[in-house]
């Protein structure tokens, strides 16, 4: 991390790393693997390809297993047909000059039966975790069930999933891995006492429901060294029906600090709700910074910055990079906008899901 750098769009070596700007691309779901495979395919490709001048792209979320996925179109990263289709993504950007880390995920309890191998229950944490609401299968609008609680040897068996997936990412070319433990999704079904109940090493105190997210790190570690390894964390988040901890700040408070003592690439924090407000009254973000800078591990921000808060957030140190998300969905060139201070083109939401390249790869640049 060159920490003379202190502008949004200076270059930045983020670990092993080297950005040449500090506006990172978020992960985000599009839903446009190819279709019983889930695979990613040259669509998706020129998507990434036209989003090169990222300082570093975070893929969207691939499950490390069929069990992890959560809606449909998500592509995974498990199988020797998603590798291929992932190298021709990394191609892509990699042709341009670019850098991208693949998102490693698992849903657990926000999938379905409907979306499961064999219609059986997704898992969590525990028995019993329903986080509510309803989700989109094959066969439309579903209400959400209650999961199955994995078993110790379970969990075990998952962190080797993840393990393979690093391996999958690093053999399809990218340049290293974020693991999603952010959003109300598995790992963080762990990490919160309101939705793990376990009895088991990797429930009831806040070192043990750590554990399966560090496992998780160190497994990725193993495949690619700490300093291309990368978390995503939103201590504060209600995304997806996740249920606040009983003490926030001790809990994540401790994650940090053993994500610190390893030294990892970077941080990635959703400040506040998940694409709601920037609420830190249960979490100290300033800490977290302070923390991990002091171990050289990046902090890149993330949550409704725009041009001016980034700029702002960076001259003041308050965050390393700056993850933008629906902007780069619109905007292929998003760095070069932000830099020349000029007017953004707006997002389609109705696209966001959808299949095709309409608001997907037909959002034009400044040179178009």
């Amino acid at each position: 991390m060159n920490s003379q750098a202190t502008t949004l769009f200076s270059p930045i070596r983020i670990g092993a790393i080297d950005a040449t700007n500090r506006i990172f691309m978020a992960p985000l779901t599009r839903c446009r693997s190819t279709p019983g495979t889930d695979a990613p395919n040259a669509m998706i490709a020129e998507y990434y390809g036209q989003r090169a001048t990222a300082g570093i792209i975070v893929s969207e979320a691939t499950q490390v297993l069929p069990t992890g996925k959560g809606y449909v179109g998500t592509p995974g990263i498990y199988s020797a047909e998603q590798e291929a289709g992932w190298k021709l993504a990394t191609a892509a950007v990699h042709a341009k000059g670019g850098k991208i880390v693949a998102q490693l995920w698992h849903v657990g309890a926000i999938s379905h039966p409907d979306l499961q191998p064999g219609h059986v229950l997704p898992v969590s944490a525990s028995t019993g975790y329903n986080p509510g609401g309803t989700i989109y299968t094959q066969n439309g609008k579903v209400d959400r069930v209650a999961a199955r609680g994995l078993e110790t040897a379970e969990v075990k068996a998952y962190v080797e999933a993840y393990r393979h997936s690093a391996e999958v990412a690093k053999r399809a070319g990218f340049d290293g891995v974020e693991i999603h433990s952010a959003n109300g999704y598995l790992l963080e079904q762990f990490i919160r006492d309101s939705s793990n109940k376990r009895t088991d090493e990797y429930g009831g105190a806040i070192e043990n429901r750590i554990r399966f997210t560090l496992e998780v790190v160190d497994a990725a570690i193993s495949v690619w060294g700490k300093e291309r390894v990368g978390i995503r964390l939103s201590p504060v988040t209600a995304s997806n029906g996740a249920m606040p901890d009983s003490n926030t700040q001790a809990t994540y408070g401790a994650l940090i600090e053993a994500l610190a003592k390893r030294g990892i690439a970077f941080v990635h924090f959703i400040e506040g709700n998940t694409g709601g407000a920037r609420d830190f009254k249960d979490f100290d973000f300033a800490w977290a910074k302070k923390t991990l800078s002091a171990a050289g591990v990046a902090y890149v921000g993330n949550n409704k910055y725009d041009r001016a808060m980034a700029i702002d957030a960076v001259a003041h140190g308050a965050v390393d990079a700056v993850a933008f998300g629906v902007p780069f969905i619109a905007n292929p060139d998003l760095p070069e906008r932000l830099k020349l201070d000029v007017p953004l083109n707006a997002a389609n939401p109705k696209t966001f899901y959808s299949a095709g390249p309409e608001g997907y790869t037909d959002y034009p640049t400044l040179a178009t």
